[in-house]
């Protein structure tokens, strides 16, 4: 194995100063980044798309439950799927098992589901023997095919104003890679974390008021 040298507790000292001026510069511009996903226009979304759920039928708006951004990861747990029926595909499945406690992203109005075009009973089979707890919904339409998921996972934000729904963000590939925190998914988000140091000025006020002093 080619390693690194060893060195004196000084000079390990000296060493992570170092990095850690890179290090600063990149959760600068992670910042930066995210500030500049916020300023993305919106999307009207205009079908009506439906989905089955735990408890039935559901539209779009319905997957918001009640709250202001939802985001829609596209996992692959269906038929034809490596796996199926037994467990969804790796790559998802260990997305799925990165999320962290949903309710710390309902606290900040914002809901976050997945979506496959599995059956319900085989996607609650699922979810309880893996102890994956966030609402999973099945694809009944061309949202995937819409969405850009139909042939590959991806993650879809969304913010509502009513029962107006626009989409606001689209990541995919390697893109998932380093999401399942809850500030990870927040980044990713119209609202962001919802912070008073974030990017445009003012958001987190917004999020307060009325939907319409968002797009602002």
């Amino acid at each position: 194995m080619n390693t690194p040298p060893v060195v004196s507790p000084e000079q390990w000292e000296e060493a992570r100063q170092r990095l850690l001026v890179e290090e600063k510069k990149h959760t600068r511009a992670r910042d930066a980044l995210a500030a500049r996903r916020r300023r993305m226009p919106w999307l009207a979304v205009e079908e009506a798309y439906v989905f089955e759920g735990p408890e039935g039928t559901a539209s779009l708006v319905d997957l918001f439950d009640g709250r202001r951004q939802l985001i829609v990861y596209r996992a692959f747990f269906e038929p034809g799927v490596s796996g199926w029926p037994e467990h969804a595909c790796i790559g998802c499945s260990m997305v799925a098992d990165q999320v962290g406690h949903v309710a710390h992203l309902n606290e900040r109005d914002t809901t976050l589901v997945f979506a496959s075009r599995g059956p319900q009973k085989d996607i609650e089979r699922v979810k309880a023997r893996m102890g994956w707890e966030m609402p999973w919904y099945t694809i009944t339409d061309d949202f995937d095919a819409d969405f850009g998921v139909d042939e590959w996972h991806g993650t879809n934000a969304f913010i509502r104003d009513g029962d107006r729904v626009y989409r606001t963000y689209f990541i995919n590939a390697r893109g998932d890679e380093a999401i399942g925190s809850t500030w990870s998914y927040l980044d990713l988000t119209a609202l962001g974390r919802q912070e008073e140091w974030e990017e445009p000025k003012g958001r987190a006020d917004d999020a307060r008021a009325a939907m319409p002093n968002f797009a602002s």
